[in-house]
């Protein structure tokens, strides 16, 4: 005997449903479909289920005249055929006002820091376009970070994108925080840390240290955890970008918008897709990733009003960078900054290899003549450098030139010059954090490169701000007093 056909008008007791109301159909793990008698909800709408609506679904497709197939945006534990959906009306929306600030949310702009409630803040969608092209900004400007080395060799673009590669305990983080302290103490910006596919560690770890760093309060913090669906995960970056734009357009701020890990975005829409039924690409990647990730991407810009800055961690699945992932990210970042692991275990912070980060700006065009030949030669000296390292390995200081003498001592004076004690470490190193303007970083580098402190020990130079700070440190050796 066959059970009877599931009536999709009643459900709980006969209760009619009302025109914004609809059934569940089936459940495949995150993707739901739901019938609807009257209206069907548009694309990206929000429909809510389950005990107290607990259960977010977004419609994602609409299949028939009927039915619209969507993906859950939270646990799907306890849903089942029958039951009712209701069409909230509208899309994901998230929290944007001045309430923000110093707090830590999620997809759904729920606190998650244990502190009270959100005040003073307004809702609004997730899904909007990138500024129009009349109102982006033409000018390109550089972005100081007040950080020497990335200042002086990959200057960064104000509005722009910047890739931050690396892997674990060369300094990323550190790095991060160091420009948050920055841009929110020194050039009264406001920054967004979004946390895509996060380990809840790394968040909680990361807000502890904004705390003791004394920046929290001009700070948003969002995440998608780890282990949440990857609707979920997908969305978190849409909410970072519209809570950047309220900032950029609405109080004409600068933003500094930190995003960790773009690659775990594509990640999450590639398990979308393939959740949705969708032929995968090349490598099982999904066929809309670029459409995606421009879609994210256009939408950090440097308009009339205000910049939104980003700096993206970038994972490079197994080191290849023809990944489809890596090459689709690569085509919008207008600076790549490498973290190396040997320039870390020698004490160099940053670890910014110079020679491996590269950046569009670095042109006369933009940071202006001098500049471009100061980096260029300090790129020059630092190579020739790294060329002779065997032969110093192998031979000694001693059977080089007198010329490649002087070079590697420019070149290591150079790489300590480069390194900087940052206000985010102070508790650890005990050493009083540097802010070091572009004009004092250049200057310093240019004196170095024409032998002003050859007779300088090179610890003189080491974790210093501004150049004239080697001379009270140490004499010259072959000075005298």
């Amino acid at each position: 005997m066959t059970a009877p056909p599931l009536d999709l008008r009643t459900q709980q007791g006969g209760a009619s449903l009302s025109a914004h109301e609809g059934v569940v159909v089936s459940v495949r793990g995150s993707v739901v479909d739901v019938r609807f008698d009257d209206r069907l909800p548009p694309i990206h709408t929000v429909l809510h289920t389950g005990e107290d609506g607990r259960i977010v679904i977004e419609v994602l497709e609409q299949r028939d005249a009927r039915h619209v197939r969507g993906i859950a945006l939270t646990p799907t534990q306890g849903l089942a055929r029958g039951m009712t959906v209701k069409d909230s009306g509208g899309p994901l929306k998230a929290p944007v006002g001045k309430g923000l600030l110093s707090r830590m949310l999620d997809v759904f702009g729920n606190v998650i820091d244990r502190e009270a409630p959100l005040q003073d803040v307004e809702w609004r969608s997730v899904h909007r376009a990138p500024p129009a092209l009349a109102r982006r900004s033409t000018r390109s400007e550089v972005f100081e970070t007040g950080i020497k080395v990335i200042d002086v060799l990959v200057p960064l673009e104000r509005g722009g994108k910047a890739g931050l590669f690396g892997g674990a305990g060369v300094g990323k983080t550190v790095l991060l925080t160091e420009m948050i302290h920055n841009m929110v103490g020194h050039q009264e910006g406001v920054s967004i840390f979004c946390g895509i596919g996060e380990r809840c560690r790394e968040g909680e770890e990361l807000y502890r240290d904004m705390k003791e760093a004394g920046v929290l309060p001009n700070m948003v913090m969002i995440f998608g955890q780890m282990n949440e669906p990857p609707g979920s995960r997908f969305r978190v970056g849409h909410a970072a970008l519209t809570m950047a734009e309220y900032f950029r357009d609405d109080e004409h701020r600068d933003v500094l918008l930190l995003i960790d890990n773009i690659f775990r975005f594509i990640q999450a829409g590639m398990e979308v897709s393939g959740l949705m039924g969708q032929m995968p690409s090349r490598l099982g990647y999904q066929p809309t990733m670029g459409t995606e990730l421009s879609g994210l991407e256009e939408r950090i810009a440097n308009t009339d009003t205000g910049a939104i800055t980003s700096i993206q961690a970038v994972y490079v699945p197994a080191d290849d960078f023809t990944d489809p992932a890596a090459v689709h990210t690569f085509s919008h970042l207008s600076a790549s900054i490498v973290l190396s692991r040997k320039r870390a275990s020698e004490g160099l912070f940053p670890a910014i290899d110079p020679l491996q980060s590269s950046s569009k700006m670095a042109t006369p065009g933009i940071v202006g003549e001098r500049h471009y030949k100061l980096a260029q030669e300090i790129r020059r000296t630092l190579a020739q450098y790294a060329d002779l390292k065997d032969i110093i390995a192998m031979l000694g200081l001693e059977q080089l030139s007198v010329e490649d003498r002087n070079v590697v001592g420019r070149a290591r004076r150079l790489e300590r010059f480069l390194t900087q004690p940052f206000f985010t470490t102070e508790q650890f190193t005990g050493m009083t954090g540097k802010l070091v303007s572009l004009a004092d970083s250049l200057d310093g580098c240019e004196r170095i490169l024409n032998d002003e402190f050859k007779d300088y020990p090179e610890s003189a130079l080491y974790m210093i701000g501004p150049i004239d700070e080697a001379k009270p440190k140490a004499k010259p050796a072959n000075v005298a007093a």
